[in-house]
């Protein structure tokens, strides 16, 4: 008898890693996802012939090796985008000695140019004319593609897309592990 109790509880041990999976994987769903931002299909953004404020010719290639944060708005920049060029300062400044490897765009989808005062705000935002550019297009959300941050990875994919008030926090611990893991875009 005890031979035999000690067998049903050596099969239950070895069973016990079996059922704890099947459990975990197909009855027990976890409600909340890792990620803040959305997942996007990587897409290499589209080449165009874009300028900078000053007319010189921008194109993505050079930034390769770099994170980038990017935003699309018009040049007259209202609250929300302020709000948008705001998170993405104080985004790329949270990741601290990181900060480095990460970018910040603002494409303009309009000829308006932005206020001296608030280009002088967030100094080191590349601001780059992209009315009418393929660019432009290739952003993908669901209604307004400027309500969104998007982000691109340093082989110059478009790879994720936060949402319309995105938690700041949540865009900071997303970046953090994006360069967590590589030193790609390490200079």
């Amino acid at each position: 008898m005890k031979a035999r109790t000690t067998l049903i509880l050596i099969a239950l041990v070895a069973a016990f890693p079996l059922v704890a999976a099947y459990v975990a994987y197909y009855v027990w769903q976890p409600e909340k996802r890792m990620n803040h931002g959305d997942l996007i299909a990587p897409t290499q953004l589209p080449a165009g012939p874009l300028k900078t404020l000053d007319g010189t010719a921008f194109d993505f290639a050079a930034m390769k090796g770099k994170w980038i944060l990017l935003y699309a708005d018009a040049g007259a920049c209202d609250e929300r985008c302020r709000s948008k060029l705001y998170t993405m300062r104080q985004v790329r400044t949270a990741q601290g000695k990181d900060m480095i490897r990460v970018e910040r765009v603002w494409l303009l989808s309009d000829d308006v140019p932005p206020a001296p005062g608030l280009l002088a705000e967030y100094e080191g935002t590349l601001v780059v004319r992209a009315a009418g550019s393929p660019l432009l297009a290739a952003l993908p959300a669901p209604r307004d593609r400027d309500a969104h941050l998007y982000v691109v990875d340093p082989m110059g994919n478009l790879m994720m897309r936060f949402p319309e008030n995105p938690d700041p926090r949540g865009i900071i611990k997303d970046l953090g592990r994006l360069l967590r893991p590589g030193r790609i875009g390490a200079g």
